[in-house]
């Protein structure tokens, strides 16, 4: 649900014309782009409670499991072009910009390719993916330039996360574009922060989230494998920590899948790299440097090279064990080629 406090301290007045004052929340059908786990589970949650969602994939393998779910799944991008809300959860910025701009002409056949170009005008983006400070500002003004709407909504939380509902989500954009998505919101997180009508700090808000939390799995790991080649248990050192000074959700959660070598793939290396090199970006242009940040980023990519790009961004735990010629089980890495 909206924080009440961080509401109460929102300008609702953003100098837009008339009309788009007037919008009412949404009431027709949903579009919903991304149906990996994420977007799966959180697409279901809108159809569970009474949305209409047309679920755009490009496999149609994937149309009957999404059938099942109560969603109206589709290969045809068109087919959204009505919808007052499509919703995003891409995996990064050339993602996103190629189902928004797709080739910004329309194609052979005469028909838009993009939602910028095919979307009406009054319709809303609702942007829940991880994307740079960059993209969401141009996404932002080039939507504006269509008559559209933009918001930036992006999430913290797993795939359990999404299924249940317990989502925290970081929403920035017009006052009456956020009071239009504000019903589907609150059905796919428990927590939303209210942060301000520009769409690109919502992204730098997350980027930089999810740069905190690489960083905390890096030290998880390296301490880890102290504790283990000086030959203890180091279970019993997460138990002290998650219930004294770091009983946050980033330490108990994945302390305890470091202590027991489970990096079956959630956020994979290549995903957490992504949203590393966009937050060096931003520090970068303001000068202003991140000097342990720069140190997570080669550990990714360390990773990575030692074959170890599909599993989880918990999997940092693995590379220090490496580092610290730690014996490795094999039956670890066999089993966490397995989804969640």
């Amino acid at each position: 649900m909206f924080d009440d406090a961080l509401r109460s301290s929102f300008s609702f007045n953003d100098g837009s014309d008339a009309s788009r004052s007037r919008r009412l929340p949404v009431q027709g059908d949903i579009g919903f782009i991304g149906l990996g786990r994420m977007g799966t589970a959180m697409a279901a949650n809108l159809a569970a409670f009474g949305h209409r969602v047309i679920a755009y994939v490009r496999r149609p393998h994937q149309m009957g499991k999404l059938l099942a779910l109560g969603l109206k799944p589709t290969t045809d991008l068109a087919d959204l072009f009505d919808c007052e809300v499509v919703i995003s959860m891409l995996p990064d910025d050339t993602a996103v910009r190629e189902v928004v701009f797709g080739h910004k002409q329309r194609d052979l056949d005469g028909d838009l390719d993009g939602l910028a170009m095919g979307l009406m005008p009054g319709a809303i983006h609702l942007s829940m993916s991880t994307i740079g400070v960059a993209a969401s500002a141009h996404l932002a003004s080039e939507h504006a330039r269509y008559g559209q709407g933009y918001v930036a909504a992006p999430v913290f939380g797993d795939p359990d996360a999404a299924r249940s509902r317990r989502l925290t989500i970081v929403v920035a954009g017009v006052p009456v574009d956020v009071e239009r998505c504000r019903p589907l919101i609150d059905v796919l997180g428990q927590q939303t922060f209210l942060i301000g009508t520009d769409p690109a700090h919502a992204s730098l808000v997350k980027v930089l989230g999810n740069t905190i939390t690489a960083t905390a799995l890096e030290a998880l790991g390296e301490v880890v494998a102290l504790i283990r080649k000086r030959g203890l248990d180091p279970k019993p050192f997460i138990d002290i920590l998650t219930n004294t000074m770091f009983g946050g959700r980033v330490h108990r959660i994945y302390g305890e899948r470091i202590v027991a070598e489970r990096y079956a793939p959630g956020f994979t290396l290549p995903a957490a790299l992504n949203d590393v090199q966009l937050a060096l970006a931003e520090a970068e242009k303001a000068m202003v440097p991140m000097p342990t940040v720069n140190v997570v980023r080669d550990r990714l990519i360390a990773g990575m090279a030692r074959g170890h790009a599909h599993l989880d961004w918990s999997a940092l735990g693995l590379i220090a064990m490496e580092e610290a010629h730690l014996a490795i089980d094999a039956a670890v890495l066999s089993d966490s080629k397995s989804d969640w």
